[in-house]
């Protein structure tokens, strides 16, 4: 799908003085629609709550500088090669504290599957509204384990982005067949499992690369829950005047994400926006958030954006590997920085806090381009 790029900005008809954003938002949200609902309408002209405040770093952007790539990854027997694993380990450990991403490729999931997955997607946002609208919630924590959105913070973002989402709650309880769609249950099913192995493979590396045991992050509950967002980027006729996602990190301690081919996702990296390419059957890897707190900065979680496009849907399927329902007051586990990797050269910049606290700090602060790390420095 096309959409004719008109590049316009809308003028004189939304004035600050007669333009109300809060009306404006709230009859977005009753449509249940979402963005692929306003593409369908016909819209020419994107709602003025989708316009992003016009900053340099929103245009600007060294995706041409060949030099720049983000680090690839062959995981290919790690298991049988202790010589590999170790080169590998070497590798990852520098992707994360200069880049906080890195691709993988032969990682153990097959092509199809994530094909499969991405067409299941695809499918649940391209089927009729109504049919849709019963999932239509942005209340996370309601304990419902299936979730299809536009915009989980859309009433605290300074814009809204243009793009739905369908949310899985896989991990710690697991989600019964019949409460996900039909329309890509038996891939939501197959493709969890495997994304979840292959999340507990890439832990274990990143336990070694920060010179901790391979069962470390493991045993304090970095892999215990996982939330699966199935995003929608539709083509936008006025792609210079919104995001598809507004700059923003991770809450996570690592996402793990898949892309169709369309492209727009970058990163931040040494003040440069940087492409990261869509490359058949490759998954994104990134740090969080809370990696970066526990490993006391020696990981980096990265400033990412997904730009519009004028072509489309663009596709996405984001892994968060963090318990956001760990909320029970008095039951939630403390994370600090491991105390293994501290020293008197090496204290600690984080205080302990829990996920709880930073995931309410999160949905309190929306999307606003700044780190959600700042509260939680010593």
């Amino acid at each position: 799908m096309e959409v004719k790029n008109t590049k316009q900005f809308v003028t004189g008809t939304d004035s600050d003085s007669t333009y109300d954003r809060k009306a404006e938002v709230k009859a977005f949200e009753d449509s249940k629609a979402g963005v692929r609902g306003l593409v369908e309408s016909g819209v020419q002209k994107i709602p003025r709550m989708f316009h992003s405040v016009k900053l340099v770093d929103t245009l600007e952007s060294s995706a041409g500088d060949a030099k720049l790539s983000v680090p690839m990854i062959d995981l290919k027997d790690i298991h049988n090669n202790p010589a590999l694993r170790t080169e590998v380990i070497c590798k990852i450990r520098s992707a994360c504290s200069e880049w906080g991403f890195f691709q993988v490729i032969n990682h153990g999931i097959p092509v199809s599957v994530l094909d499969e997955m991405i067409d299941g997607i695809r499918r649940f946002h391209e089927q009729d509204v109504e049919v849709k609208k019963e999932f239509y919630s942005r209340d996370w924590d309601s304990k419902k384990k299936v979730l299809y959105f536009s915009n989980l913070t859309l009433f605290t973002d300074q814009a809204a982005n243009w793009k739905d989402t369908l949310a899985f709650s896989i991990a710690p309880d697991p989600l019964k067949p019949e409460e996900i769609p039909a329309i890509c249950r038996d891939i939501a099913i197959e493709y969890s499992r495997k994304v979840m192995d292959l999340g507990f493979t890439i832990f274990e590396l990143l336990s070694e690369a920060l010179g901790l045991s391979p069962s470390y992050l493991k045993e304090i509950k970095c892999a215990e829950g996982l939330s699966i967002l199935g995003h929608y980027y539709p083509a936008c006729p006025e792609p210079d005047l919104t995001m598809g996602s507004t700059k923003h990190t991770d809450t996570s301690f690592m996402t793990l994400l898949l892309q169709n081919q369309v492209g727009g996702l970058q990163i931040l990296y040494e003040n440069q926006w940087v492409n990261v390419p869509p490359i058949h059957g490759a998954l994104v890897v990134n740090i969080g958030d809370l990696l970066q707190l526990i490993s006391n900065d020696k990981f980096v979680s990265v400033y990412h954006r997904v730009l519009s496009k004028n072509t489309g849907p663009r596709i996405s399927v984001a892994s968060f590997f963090v318990n956001a329902y760990d909320t029970v007051e008095g039951s939630e586990k403390v994370y600090g920085p491991i105390k293994e990797l501290l020293s008197e050269e090496n204290p600690p910049v984080y205080k302990d806090t829990t996920i709880k606290d930073l995931l309410a700090h999160y949905r309190a602060k929306g999307v606003d381009g700044n780190s959600y790390l700042e509260p939680f420095r010593l």
